[in-house]
């Protein structure tokens, strides 16, 4: 089953039911799912808020799903709690973008922030510098870079 198919839990849950309707009162039981985060999905439960985040989610582009998902699977805290838009909110204020590593992403910070001479670009350590950024202000996961917050 795909949660993608249902508006909501109740939708969703009347689905697995009827799936079940040969059984008495059936115990419904996720025990595999791909693609959502543990905390929005137990074995015996849904969060409350797990289609909002659906439907949040599927507005974003291909990538910035997949880049949600990284990003989800390091912030720290419970997004059942969360309220949406104060989640993708900080989603797009962290996302940086997709980069083949921590050094590409550096050379576009040094083009977009650092008006340096071309001589000087040639004595300059990106190796180093991005050393430096991804001690402290963003986080390299995956392909995707993001602001710590």
């Amino acid at each position: 089953m795909d949660l993608s198919d249902y508006s909501d839990r109740e939708e969703f849950y009347n689905a697995c039911r009827e799936l079940h309707n040969d059984e008495e009162d059936p115990e419904l039981m996720f025990q595999d799912s791909e693609n959502i985060q543990s905390a929005l999905i137990g074995e015996s439960s849904l969060a409350d808020n797990i289609f909002e985040i659906i439907e949040a989610v599927s507005k974003l582009s291909e990538t910035q799903q997949e880049a949600f998902g990284v990003w989800l699977d390091y912030m720290s805290g419970n997004i059942a709690n969360e309220d949406i838009d104060d989640l993708i909110e900080s989603f797009e204020d962290d996302y940086q973008g997709e980069y083949k590593d921590e050094e590409d992403f550096t050379y576009e910070i040094v083009e977009q922030c650092y008006d340096l001479p071309e001589f000087a670009k040639t004595y300059f350590d990106y190796e180093k510098f991005a050393r430096d950024l991804f001690i402290g202000d963003y986080y390299y996961e995956n392909g995707y870079v993001f602001r710590r917050s």
